[in-house]
């Protein structure tokens, strides 16, 4: 009945998708990176949300919440804030420059020589970080929800050219390519529009699934009602429900005003891999709909990806599960068969959903910023588009092949947060500054995102900085805080004593209608102040561990 309901939601999922995309126009850059610029806000919202809610959430959340708790919320709830000036500051002037890409933007505001760096930068971080953490994690749910052991018969050492290989890295490497492989065949013949319709329906399972999880595991806690068990949960684990963390957790208070804000503020605000949804709105209106709502839907993120690790916490800790192995076991344990079946069809959905979007950024990013300007300069846009299916295929081969020796990780969250501050800081720092600035040349940019990779990985990599770094600044997001302040007034300071000769102007190079919408601030608003009182809710300062 598992595998039963497995394929059948993950079947019905793929056909409505063909079915409500199958005359969309996919040869055109346009139309195959951008969705045609024809994106309303429902989609771009679930598209949004689900190529945000991969394992590396669904899984790494939960795993971090079971091992410090509620305050790990902040990676949920702290969003809503980045989303609220995404939509307010960051997407007008996306949208009114026309582009397609982040880096196309800097390229825009500085030189070509800064938008080659970024794109690389961005090449090279999606390609050997971001997916195969999405395969990793995906994998490793997909194992623990469906008990892949038991179901593959798969039990005892496996011998592979002459080497004996354990049954869980059998299963592992097996799931890792049959979730490549699937992500792959949709981001290559599919197209923007169609993984955003396909990221909406999923989107819609997750959810529903999502709350049913967290309705389940309160009823395993106290035996009967759901408020009956959250009120156990909470008397039995009060220091795992405070929303402030305290110096021993991943994420102290402290740090939601330094480096948390920052990669939250990246992420949601310039990550190619996430805002490309938006880069698709039909209006700017559409747009700020879109990002608006997925701020709405975000605050009850902690509902599904956080409370479940509480819940887990409470009922297995004793039995020595990994951090991210809780949220797998939590999933195995409460639900019903059939039901197990739809959600690891929803979550084989979340996986293929970030696994697709980071795959149609990268071939964007390769085309647009490589293709276009250095291999071929004046190819066809049907020349553009197959270089990107091509470069599809390549990089995903690469990620299932990088994906299983990330296995050994304490952590899959904690290890994704440090790999993508390297480049999250710089960037941000440069696209920031250069909306603010019109005087900052491309030169004082160039040297910043070198400077800020730089520090950053000498922290990570260079024996015995790390150590002398976290004594000085007591966490790494402090740190974080620190590099992305040192960039900007290098900048500043550069831009006031060696300016560019003209301020720079953004000009409009869009089709679609840039009114913004007349709700936004209202909206903007009820979200900032449902974030204080989330917050507010759970705090106690003495509690904090």
């Amino acid at each position: 009945m598992t595998l039963l309901s497995f394929l059948a939601f993950t079947a019905l999922a793929a056909f409505l998708s063909f079915m409500l995309t199958r005359g969309e126009e996919r040869e055109s850059s346009d139309g195959f990176f951008l969705g045609g610029r024809s994106l309303t806000y429902p989609v771009i919202a679930g598209s949004l949300l689900l190529t945000n809610l991969s394992t590396e959430q669904m899984v790494g959340l939960n795993g971090a919440a079971f091992k410090d708790g509620l305050c790990v919320m902040a990676w949920e709830v702290v969003a809503v804030v980045a989303l609220v000036l995404m939509a307010l500051f960051f997407l007008p002037k996306f949208l009114k420059a026309g582009i397609t890409t982040v880096p196309q933007f800097l390229e825009n505001r500085f030189d070509v020589r800064t938008q080659a760096l970024a794109n690389m930068i961005f090449l090279a971080a999606y390609a050997l970080i971001l997916i195969p953490i999405i395969l990793y994690s995906g994998a490793v749910g997909f194992m623990q929800m469906l008990d892949l052991r038991a179901l593959t018969g798969i039990t005892e050492p496996v011998n592979v050219l002459g080497t004996t290989v354990q049954p869980d890295t059998v299963i592992l490497w097996g799931t890792v390519f049959m979730i490549g492989i699937m992500g792959s065949l949709y981001s290559r013949f599919g197209g923007l529009k169609t993984l955003a319709v396909l990221d909406t329906i999923n989107g819609v399972g997750l959810l529903v699934g999502g709350f049913m999880i967290a309705a389940y595991a309160l009823a395993r806690v106290s035996g009967g009602g759901v408020l009956e068990g959250f009120r156990q949960l909470q008397a039995a684990n009060p220091s795992h429900l405070n929303s402030i963390g305290g110096a021993s957790t991943s994420v102290p208070f402290s740090t939601l005003f330094t480096g948390v804000a920052l990669l939250n503020l990246f992420y949601w605000c310039t990550n190619q891999q996430i805002i490309q949804r938006t880069f698709g709105a039909s209006s700017l209106a559409e747009g700020q709909k879109g990002v608006l709502l997925t701020g709405l839907l975000k605050l009850l993120g902690p509902i599904y990806l956080v409370l479940p690790g509480i819940i887990a916490y409470h009922l297995f800790a004793k039995d020595g599960i990994t951090n991210d192995m809780a949220y797998g076991t939590l999933v195995r344990e409460v639900l019903p068969s059939h039901l197990t079946g739809f959600f690891a069809a929803v979550m084989v959905g979340a996986i293929l959903s970030s696994f697709n979007a980071a795959l149609n950024s990268t071939s964007t990013l390769f085309s647009i910023g490589f293709y276009h300007h250095v291999i071929n300069p004046r190819g066809s846009e049907e020349q553009v588009v197959r270089a990107a299916k091509v470069f599809v295929v390549c990089t995903a081969i690469l990620a299932m092949l990088v994906a299983p020796l990330l296995a050994g990780q304490a952590s899959i969250f904690a290890y994704l947060q440090d790999m993508n501050a390297i480049y999250f800081i710089p960037i941000f720092a440069v696209v920031l500054v250069g909306m603010l600035h019109p005087r900052v040349p491309a030169s004082a940019a160039f040297a910043a995102m070198l400077l800020g990779i730089v520090m950053i990985a000498v922290k990570y990599f260079v024996p015995g900085v790390g150590p002398v770094v976290d004594r000085v600044f007591s966490y790494n997001f402090h740190f974080l805080g620190f590099v992305f302040a040192t960039l900007v007034a290098l900048m500043l300071v550069w831009g006031t004593l060696a300016p560019r000769a003209e301020p720079w102007k953004l000009e409009t190079n869009t089709p679609i209608d840039m009114t913004p919408w007349k709700g936004a601030p209202v909206a903007s608003l009820a979200l900032l102040v449902a974030v204080f009182a989330i917050y507010a809710s759970f705090a106690s300062f003495g509690a904090a561990r």
